[in-house]
């Protein structure tokens, strides 16, 4: 899996709110559906899409079956904006200085 899975994955907004739901706590599909907008195939579409991208994984209880956030799709995630927070402290303190240049 490459990280270009985990941004396809996530740049439909659709995604992102199931993804989003999910962080929140386990559920299934059902649950994931209310609130929303769309069927039952779609959202099976969509949560194959993140069980792809190792975003989402799956639990079987009984007849049901549980989603959850999978940790090592956002190990991956958090690996490769790892190799930009470098950058961040030297722009948020450009920042601030033109912040501050702005108020005088």
């Amino acid at each position: 899996m490459q990280e270009n899975d985990v941004f396809k994955a996530l740049a439909d907004p659709t995604r992102r709110a199931i993804f989003d739901k999910l962080a929140a706590g386990s559920m299934n599909a059902s649950a994931l559906r209310d609130g929303m907008a769309i069927s039952q195939p779609a959202i099976s579409q969509h949560l194959a899409v993140l069980r792809q991208a190792r975003l989402v994984r799956e639990e079987r209880q009984g007849r049901f079956v549980n989603y959850e956030v999978d940790p090592d799709g956002l190990a991956l995630l958090a690996g490769w904006l790892g190799k930009y927070r470098a950058y961040w402290p030297a722009r948020v303190d450009a920042l601030k200085t033109l912040l501050k240049d702005m108020d005088q």
